[in-house]
């Protein structure tokens, strides 16, 4: 059989053995298996695929956010003699929002495949739950390793147990040593060694167990807590080893500093197996019951240790028939008790090995190894496909992978600049306001798509620059120049507004309570201006804004009332402005248009006020009228604009415009969960690609900035800041429209959520 695997692989500089590699390896053994013709496709977290050295087995290279990375690798395996395949999935491998970069890859794959879910989370939220349904659809089967994996799957995720397979967690086909060099060695001999090993973190529990170790010490004194394994590295950056350091402390106020060592190091798995027969008890002591597989548990009654552990669900499962103890999370005294007994009781404890190691015979290597081969055979044999009955609207596949390096070039550390030259930044131009408004906007949604390393370093930089043009009595400056001058004494109202959207979303949605904290007291500081506002945009602009921050204090009066108030002014302004065929807020059509209809969907949907609601259904469809022909978006252009009952000029076309656009059908669709909505926002988010009246992208995939508008014969090819965050701003949009849809074709009753 001829087979591509597609997980993380360990490179050659690494020297410890994985799952991922024992299952290869495991295949292997099986004559049928053809080692020639298989191979391995390895995710990279690093974009330089020089990084690692693989072994000669690995042929393709992932890495990690590089979307474009996983639709190659499908087709690669596609050209390839390969017959099936294997996916290892955990939510962290992957790129994009929990891994959904995964699909693009599996929805473009011909070869039948299974996939190994070494994660079910019982309480998903809503793209993990998308994603493992997505992949079930397209798996022949999915493999788990414990029965309340398999329940989580049919009872949570709604997943046929027919498409399930249970295979537990394989360990290594290694027996008990005769002459174990472990035990020889000067920490273990005279010792009654208890032992627990892997990456530490304080996740694990070990402080239970040095708890214990009094009790225990009391009735044994020749205990040893042996802990083998570095500190985890995500630990080890943040903290130091700040953790390490308290257990240490904790065993001397305890008294049994003596009774505890730690081996800091990896090992062999042949070294670990000569820990795990030399040890008398192996511990797992985890504070958290939702761990569906542990692999050290697995390799503990691999090798016919006797094991007590917490009853997290891998371990309720392994240890059960009087395979191992369990006793309550934190629990030392239980624990000590349990340590007590079995040290004491030696018919109790060999009994406890010797079913161990019966049942860890069939948990060896090559035994899963054909396990599997066995059901890759299914898959073969059947080779059927279940599609989506539906097809989504939106192609995320189709789209750019998410690069803001020009938005890394346009930025310093004053804030983004507002202009460029082509794709070099303007220095003479300086800064606005609503360019590093639109900024912070287009950074919060980059972080809460995928955590996006890039936008999560600039949100501060934005963040300050608002603060420093904030005047004394809460309005805002919008220009400043290179050299960090004051331009202007107060900013225009579109810029207030725009200020004040960016920070009610930070107060919505922000990453940290510092930024929040920040960005309400910036916002708390405006207030006293928001009845001040003349101009519709401004208005409109500030009503998105306060919408945001009432999703957060939905209780807030004083808020509620100025967004009723804006409101209130729109309805007005369109009912004065209305005619047969006209639907519209002003005799003519400008800039930013649809920002008066978005205005009023998020006042309705945080106040349910239905007049909001008419007058902007009545004005978007309105816009639909004219915007759109031979089915790409045609936004006013800024040449005259459109005039009472006039025609539209088309060019020049501006970004601004279109993400306008995006946006607005994003909350209509958002709302009405009506497709005809999510339609129009994938039309008009595909102007930026190409789908205009031109047919030329503005969209620059090579500077990966935006050119600045779409003229009559060309397109402005200076890539600004306004541009270029339209653009990105629009790409988030559609990324969590396609959630929204993706929930849709799943579940079409489930009720928006109106914070988001």
């Amino acid at each position: 059989m001829k087979i591509a695997y597609i997980s993380t692989y360990p490179p050659r500089e690494c020297g410890l053995a994985t799952f991922n590699q024992n299952l290869v390896n495991a295949l292997s053994l099986n004559p049928t298996y053809d080692s020639q013709k298989s191979f391995v496709i390895a995710l990279n977290e690093s974009d330089d695929l020089k990084e690692h050295h693989y072994p000669n087995e690995v042929k393709f290279i992932i890495r990690q956010q590089n979307q474009q990375d996983y639709i190659n690798a499908a087709d690669f395996i596609n050209k390839s003699d390969v017959q099936t395949c294997i996916i290892e999935h955990e939510f962290g491998i992957y790129g994009g929002n929990s891994g959904v970069f995964l699909l693009s890859l599996i929805n473009r794959l011909k070869k039948p495949f299974i996939t190994i879910l070494h994660t079910v989370l019982k309480e998903p939220n809503f793209m993990q739950q998308t994603i493992i349904k997505e992949i079930a659809s397209k798996s022949a089967k999915l493999v788990v390793m414990s029965k309340k994996a398999v329940m989580f799957l049919s009872s949570v995720y709604q997943i046929p147990k027919t498409s399930i397979k249970l295979i537990e967690h394989g360990v290594p086909d290694l027996e008990p040593v005769v002459n174990n060099e472990i035990a020889r060695t000067e920490l273990f001999r005279g010792k009654k060694v208890l032992f627990t090993f892997g990456l530490i973190s304080r996740n694990k529990g070990l402080e239970t167990v040095i708890k214990a170790l009094p009790n225990i010490v009391a009735q044994h004194p020749d205990i040893l807590y042996v802990i083998l394994g570095n500190t985890h590295p995500g630990v080890v950056k943040h903290n130091g080893e700040e953790y390490r350091d308290s257990l240490k402390a904790l065993a001397k106020d305890l008294g049994v500093a003596n009774n505890i060592a730690f081996v800091n190091k990896f090992v062999s798995e042949e070294e670990l197996h000569q820990y795990l027969t030399a040890c008398y008890l192996y511990i797992t002591p985890y504070l958290n019951e939702a761990q569906i597989t542990s692999g050290t548990l697995s390799y503990a009654i691999g090798a016919g240790a006797a094991v007590v552990s917490t009853p997290y669900w891998h371990a309720q499962e392994l240890l059960a028939d009087n395979r191992g103890r369990l006793f309550d999370f934190k629990n030392d005294a239980q624990l000590a008790n349990i340590i007590n007994e079995l040290l004491s009781d030696q018919d109790k404890y060999q009994k406890l090995r010797q079913n161990a190691y019966q049942y860890g015979l069939s948990l060896r290597w090559p035994a899963i190894g054909n396990v599997y081969l066995n059901v890759l055979n299914e898959a073969l044999l059947t080779e059927t496909k279940v599609e989506r009955i539906i097809p989504p609207i939106i192609d995320v596949e189709s789209m750019p992978i998410l690069n803001l390096n020009h938005i890394s070039l346009l930025t310093d550390d004053t804030g983004i600049i507002q202009h460029a030259r082509f794709g070099i930044p303007n220095l003479k131009e300086g800064y606005c306001i609503d360019d590093n408004a639109r900024a912070l906007i287009m950074t919060i949604m980059a972080v809460e798509q995928d955590k996006n390393p890039t936008a999560l370093k600039f949100m501060p930089v934005y963040l300050s620059f608002i603060q420093y043009m904030q005047t004394e009595d809460g309005n805002f400056r919008n220009f400043l120049s290179f050299n960090r001058q004051y331009l202007d004494e107060v900013g225009s109202e579109d810029s207030f507004g725009r200020t004040i959207w960016a920070l009610g979303y930070l107060v919505c949605s922000a990453p940290n309570n510092s930024y929040r904290e920040f960005g309400k007291e910036l916002f708390s500081h405006s207030i006293i201006h928001f009845n001040k506002l003349k101009y519709l945009r401004g208005k409109a602009n500030t009503i998105i804004g306060l919408s945001y921050y009432l999703c957060a204090h939905p209780g807030d009066e004083l808020i509620t009332n100025e967004i009723d108030q804006l409101a209130i002014a729109l309805v007005t302004s369109y009912n004065e402005n209305k005619e047969d065929n006209w639907h519209w807020f002003e005799d003519i059509l400008t800039y930013d248009n649809a920002i008066l209809p978005l205005a009023l969907l998020h006042h309705y949907d945080v106040t349910g006020n239905v007049e909001s609601y008419k007058v902007a259904m009545e004005s978007i469809e309105f816009l639909n009228g004219f915007s759109f022909e031979n089915g790409y978006l045609n936004p006013v252009g800024n040449a005259g604009w459109m005039k009472k009952h006039g025609k539209n000029p088309i060019y020049d076309q501006q970004a601004i415009e279109t993400m306008a656009m995006v946006l607005l059908y994003a909350k209509a669709f958002e709302i009405t969960k009506d497709d005809k909505y999510l339609n129009l926002m994938h039309i008009s988010y595909k102007w930026f690609l190409g789908k205009n009246s031109l047919h030329i992208p503005l969209y620059d995939y090579e500077t990966h900035g935006c050119a600045d508008g779409l003229q009559f014969n060309s397109v402005n090819r200076n890539q600004g800041a306004e541009s270029t965050l339209a653009y990105f701003i629009s790409h988030l949009a559609i990324l969590k429209a396609a959630e929204a849809e993706y929930e849709t074709l799943s579940s079409p009753l489930v009720e928006a959520n109106k914070c988001n």
